[in-house]
């Protein structure tokens, strides 16, 4: 990359430009050589995959201004919602399609980068996102694809992955394909600024849940623990100093770079049993997928440390970030739970399902999803129905 978009304002952690099969950009206002970056990979146009909130912020235009004066014809769609469903994905390759683009660039939090993949399958593919719903189902090459985050959050910039809601029964899909993954992810620190409070909460948490169940999986190795442990030392002290100092962007950036980590570590070993709790809670009551993943996590490490091997390596994440475990827990993983407990309370969110459901009169229904869910299989300890109710109820 030309040493003339790398600003000289750069935050205290070191700007990068590593090549690997997703190129990750990053350093503070990189977003601003986006052009020059599609110039390189030989783009003439792009369909620019957000959404409202970030042109009212501002940042849409900068991407778009940059992409014109590198000589690249940009078509908006800034319709991208949270918890992208198939008929947002739709609209979008619908775009695509007319406007006849060469590639994509998702702009936003994991919502945007999944619908951009999302279209990015059936415009090439065809179909619908139900036929890619797995793992390796695309049989055709698909577009390029530049991604750049907004948020500290699901590290979906460094994964092949597209997870897309069904429109009717509101299963959420993993739709993978090595195809499917970024060409680039340009992390700019500088962008994730404009995040409300309770976004960089929810986000945060997100990213932390990401770096502790991919620690335990049951496809754990030593790639993705390597990454696990990265993220959670680099997203632990951070996550404190964003929510007191919002303005620190050396502590933006380390949550940027923690959460693209965590990516990482999700495609060499995938999520557990909190996300697979989550997804109904998100699914029936609307809540934020980064609160309801943070509520469940305590109580899934909880669960899981009943195994020793989960529980030493609880304990090594926490040594490895320095954080005080409290002394009347013998089990490093319960010292964990109560520690990320205390994370939530901090932040103000709540930590009891009770704060937010009337009853627990859908808790064996959701149950029951929540042992559906693809995460599940991934969690070290059988997580199964009749598990998945007792940890809703111990939440409750």
């Amino acid at each position: 990359m030309s040493k003339d978009i790398i600003p000289e304002h750069a935050s205290a952690l070191s700007v990068f430009d590593n090549i690997k099969r997703t190129r990750l950009v990053f350093g503070d206002g990189v977003s601003l050589g986006t052009g020059e970056l599609a110039k390189e990979l030989g783009l003439t146009h792009v369909l620019l995959v957000t959404d409202m909130g970030l042109v009212k912020a501002g940042h849409v235009e900068v991407v778009r201004e940059s992409l014109l004066k590198a000589g690249i014809k940009v078509t908006l769609f800034d319709q991208v919602i949270e918890n992208p469903t198939t008929d947002c994905v739709e609209k979008a390759k619908q775009v695509a399609a007319q406007a006849k683009v060469d590639s994509f660039i998702g702009l936003g939090g994991g919502s945007s980068m999944d619908t951009a993949k999302g279209a990015n399958f059936l415009l090439t593919n065809g179909g619908s996102m139900l036929d890619y719903w797995g793992v390796g189902k695309a049989t055709k090459d698909m577009l390029p694809l530049i991604v750049i985050p907004t948020t500290a959050g699901t590290g979906s910039e460094c994964q092949s992955f597209a997870l897309i809601s069904d429109a009717k029964t509101h299963q959420k899909m993993a739709c993978g394909d090595s195809k499917a993954a970024a060409k680039i992810a340009i992390l700019d620190p500088e962008l994730t600024l404009s995040q409300p409070k309770n976004v960089t909460i929810c986000t945060g948490i997100d990213a932390i849940a990401h770096a502790v169940e991919t620690a335990v999986t049951n496809k754990r190795n030593k790639l993705s623990a390597l990454f696990s442990m990265e993220s959670f030392k680099l997203l632990l002290p951070n996550f404190s100093r964003v929510i007191n100092a919002p303005d620190n962007l050396s502590a933006r950036g380390s949550m940027l770079l923690g959460a693209a980590m965590a990516g990482c570590a999700i495609e060499a070993s995938m999520l557990g049993a909190a996300h697979s709790l989550a997804n109904p809670l998100t699914a029936r009551y609307n809540i934020v997928h980064g609160q309801a993943v943070g509520m469940m996590l305590p109580y899934v490490v909880r669960f899981n440390s009943k195994m020793e091997e989960c529980a030493e390596i609880y304990g090594e994440l926490m040594k490895a970030s320095q954080i005080e475990g409290r002394n009347e827990f013998d089990n490093k993983g319960e010292s964990l739970a109560a520690y990320l407990l205390g994370l939530l309370q901090q932040s103000g969110m709540p930590v009891r399902l009770r704060d937010i459901i009337d009853d627990k009169l859908s808790l064996p229904l959701m149950s029951k999803e929540a042992a559906g869910q693809w995460t599940a299989g991934f969690n070290p300890r059988l997580a199964g129905e009749i598990e998945m109710e007792k940890i809703y109820h111990e939440a409750y």
